[in-house]
């Protein structure tokens, strides 16, 4: 049944204006709702909801990730909006900070949101 539904993802925050700044400034996502439940954004065509929450347990892991055509240019954005990109010391990164899976057909870099949620774009082959 699932498989023919569009997925949603979650996000939560504890500041959602701060949260906002980002989501909209800085990421340029469309906003499509800013209620007291969720900030809501149209992530090109997928739902994306940031939720307030009292208390933020983060994940070690990456959370939301976007899938770019050039991983350097998606980069460089970022960079331009003060987004600093994340360095790992048990991984080798470029000096763009950009991973490449030991195949070579995929490439991630990682950033955070002002809470703290890991975030990634990558660049693949396939």
């Amino acid at each position: 049944m699932l498989e023919k539904c569009n997925i949603m993802a979650f996000v939560a925050t504890l500041d959602a204006a701060r949260a906002k700044e980002f989501y909209s400034d800085k990421l340029g996502l469309k906003m499509l709702e800013d209620t007291p439940f969720a900030l809501v954004y149209d992530a090109n065509g997928t739902v994306l909801r940031v939720t307030p929450v009292r208390e933020l347990k983060l994940a070690e892991y990456t959370v939301l990730g976007w899938r770019v055509p050039d991983i350097v240019a998606a980069i460089d954005s970022l960079v331009a909006v003060g987004i600093e990109m994340k360095r790992y010391s048990f991984i080798q990164q470029d000096e763009h900070g950009v991973w490449t899976a030991p195949d070579g057909t995929a490439k991630v870099a990682w950033f955070q949101d002002p809470d703290g949620n890991i975030l990634s774009v990558s660049q693949h082959e396939h």
